[in-house]
């Protein structure tokens, strides 16, 4: 058994902490890689910063790859290209079933849950200039970004303005690019699915003025009825440009393990993201969310046995059918 112990600084001085002893870590990797999504999105940010964690916390070096979010996080989690990703619930169900637009017909049925992340809001931003003030206003042939093709933005959003009975021309791109695109006037709205707040949008607001448009409460309902998504407000701390919440949807993430990943390497990884909320919220204020309360919000993807083991031996039960055999 091996204890890796680290020196840290305390107000008092110097001391050391034992790190956790882990089990036999002979099957595990000599690195890892977190699957996230386009820079200048919330994943990005999140993902690169747990696996930097991870990898202080273990001694095994990992970090976080630039993908195209969560469906092909699932794919890269499922073929065993990545060890860890992040994905949200409705391409996660969908994947399970063998409807992924990135594997049809596939069930992708490997990769496996280990804990919860965040909400992520679907919220729409324009250009003040624009003269868009709600999603009404939004005119014809509008050219909208949706995000990197397959990711839960363009799953999702274009499908969510239709049943609103907007008609659009659809891009797609990295969040940082369509943010350029816009200010350049290449497209007139970006339509954003990402934890709050997201980085291109705080660069934006910075650089020139925006409006980020809310939904009424008969379009949240009307959505609501429509896709696997909750209600939800944008606190108006969030960003600058608010100046009271703002009524969005909500759609919740999961970090995601092979499920062939050694159980006690997932159960380190589980333990390190779950005991040191402080350094997660140093990382993202999205973290915020990421406690062990919300290991409820997934009722789709089994459990890795790993990830499961640690909550249950934190007094968070976690029924057999929702393990992975």
């Amino acid at each position: 058994m091996n204890t890796k112990w680290t020196a840290i600084a305390a107000a008092t001085g110097l001391a050391l902490v034992s790190m956790g002893a882990s089990a036999d870590r002979s099957e595990w990797p000599d690195s890892f890689t977190v699957g996230t999504a386009s820079q200048g999105g919330t994943y990005f940010a999140y993902g690169s910063g747990w696996a930097k964690l991870v990898s202080d916390e273990l001694g095994v070096p990992g970090g976080g790859e630039v993908t195209g979010g969560p469906n092909q996080n699932l794919a890269l989690v499922h073929n065993g290209d990545v060890a860890f990703g992040m994905t949200t619930m409705g391409p996660a169900a969908e994947a399970l079933a063998g409807d992924s637009p990135i594997a049809p017909g596939i069930p992708l049925d490997n990769a496996c849950a280990m804990f919860p992340m965040y909400q992520t809001p679907f919220s729409v931003t324009v250009l003040s200039s624009s003269g868009i003030e709600s999603i009404s206003d939004i005119p014809d042939g509008a050219a909208i970004g949706f995000g990197p093709a397959g990711s839960t933005s363009d799953t999702y959003f274009p499908r969510m303005l239709e049943t609103l009975g907007v008609d659009f021309d659809r891009r797609n791109g990295g969040w940082n690019d369509l943010a350029g695109q816009m200010q350049d006037g290449l497209i007139d709205v970006i339509a954003f699915a990402a934890g709050v707040p997201v980085p291109a949008v705080s660069q934006l607001e910075v650089q020139t003025d925006i409006n980020i448009i809310e939904f009424t409460e008969e379009e949240q309902a009307t959505v609501m009825d429509a896709f696997p998504v909750a209600a939800f407000d944008i606190s108006a701390d969030t960003y600058q440009t608010l100046n009271e919440p703002a009524r969005a949807v909500s759609m919740w993430n999961f970090s995601i393990a092979g499920c062939d990943l050694p159980e006690s390497f997932v159960y380190e990884t589980t333990k390190a993201v779950m005991e040191n909320h402080d350094r997660m919220m140093e990382i993202h204020s999205a973290a915020a969310t990421t406690v062990p309360e919300n290991y409820d919000k997934n009722n789709v993807l089994p459990f890795h046995p790993g990830a499961a083991r640690w909550f249950e031996e934190n007094g968070y039960d976690i029924a057999d059918d929702m393990i992975h055999q």
